[in-house]
C-alpha cells in the first residue's frame, strides 16, 4: 500500500512538472523580447525624447494656459464620463445576467461594439447625431441644449467607449454570485434597499473600481472618439489633451509632444497600479473565502 501511494506521488509530481509548453529559459526570453520591443523600449524613448526639455522648459510647456485646459478637460470629462459608466454599465450587466429577454444574446454582443469599431467613426457618427442639424441633435438644440462642440458632446463620446470596460469587468462576477446571499438577508428580514448596499455590492466593488479605472484611463487618452464632436476650441476649452499631442507633432516639436506624453503616461501608471492593488486584494479576499 505504501509503495502505491509513492508511485501515485511520482506520478502526481510528474504531472506537475511536465510543461505543455517546453522550455522555462525560452518562453522568459520570448516574454521579455516581445514586452521590451512593444512595451518598454517605446515608453523609454517617450522618457528620452522629454529628457531634452530642461526642468524650466518642462514646466513652462506643462504651466500653458492651453495645456493646462486640455490637462482639465480631458481628465474632467473622462472621470464624469467613467462615474457614469459605473453607474449605467452595473445596471447593464445586472439586467443581462439576471433577467432573460428575446434578443439577449445579440444585445450581449453589441456591447463589445465600441472595442471594435474604429474611434473615428464613433466620433464622426456622434457629431453627427448631435449637432443641430442631427437627429438628435435638433431635438437638444430646441430645448436649449447644445452637445455637439461642447464638453457635454465630449463626455457622450467617452460614455460610448468606455462603458464596456465597466460592465465586462462586472458582468462576470454576477454570474458567479451566489443567490443564497440574497435569500438569507431576505429570510433575515433585510429590505432590497439594504440588501443590494451592505450584500452585493460590497462584493461588486473591487469589479466597479477596476471597471471605473479602466474607463477613465481610456477616457484621458481618447483622441479619435472625440477629435470630432468636442470642435477642439481653446477658447470654450474643449481641446483634449491629445490633441495638443497631435498639435505640438504638427509643428514638429517632438520634445513638448513626448513631455505632455510622458505625464499622461505617469497618470496611466498610476490609475493601473491602483486597480492591480485592488485586483489583489480581492483576490486574497476571495481565497480566504
Amino acid at each position: 500500500m505504501a509503495a502505491e501511494g509513492n508511485g501515485k506521488k511520482d506520478k502526481l509530481n510528474n504531472a506537475k512538472k511536465t510543461r505543455v509548453i517546453p522550455g522555462y529559459h525560452l518562453t522568459l526570453g520570448i516574454v521579455i523580447a516581445m514586452l521590451s520591443l512593444i512595451v518598454l523600449i517605446p515608453l523609454a524613448s517617450v522618457l528620452v525624447s522629454s529628457l531634452k526639455l530642461s526642468p524650466g522648459e518642462f514646466w513652462h510647456l506643462l504651466l500653458k494656459k492651453n495645456v493646462l485646459n486640455a490637462f482639465k478637460t480631458s481628465i474632467g470629462c473622462s472621470f464624469i464620463a467613467a462615474i457614469t459608466n459605473t453607474v449605467f454599465g452595473l445596471i447593464i450587466a445586472w439586467t443581462l445576467v439576471k433577467y432573460d429577454f428575446p434578443g439577449k444574446k445579440i444585445l450581449d454582443g453589441f456591447i463589445e461594439l465600441p472595442f471594435c469599431l474604429p474611434t473615428a467613426v464613433a466620433g464622426i457618427t456622434l457629431s453627427r447625431l448631435y449637432s443641430e442639424d442631427g437627429f438628435l441633435g435638433k431635438t437638444l438644440k430646441a430645448l436649449g441644449i447644445d452637445v455637439a462642440y461642447t464638453k457635454i458632446g465630449l463626455t457622450i463620446a467617452l460614455v460610448f467607449v468606455g462603458i464596456p470596460f465597466v460592465i465586462r469587468a462586472v458582468q462576470p462576477i454576477l454570474e458567479k454570485m451566489d443567490n443564497q446571499y440574497e435569500e438569507a438577508a431576505y429570510m433575515l428580514g433585510a429590505t432590497p434597499r439594504r440588501t443590494f448596499f451592505k450584500v452585493i455590492l460590497p462584493e461588486l466593488r473591487p469589479a466597479l473600481l477596476t471597471g471605473f479605472g479602466l474607463a477613465f484611463a481610456r477616457g484621458i487618452g481618447e483622441y479619435g472618439s472625440v477629435i470630432y464632436i468636442s470642435g477642439n476650441s481653446a477658447k470654450e476649452q474643449t481641446q483634449v489633451i491629445s490633441y495638443v499631442i497631435m498639435q505640438k507633432l504638427s509643428y514638429i516639436d517632438y520634445a513638448s509632444a513626448t513631455a505632455i506624453a510622458l505625464v499622461m503616461l505617469v497618470i496611466s501608471f498610476v490609475l493601473l497600479f491602483a486597480i492591480n492593488i485592488v485586483q489583489l486584494r480581492q483576490s486574497r479576499r476571495t481565497n480566504l473565502l
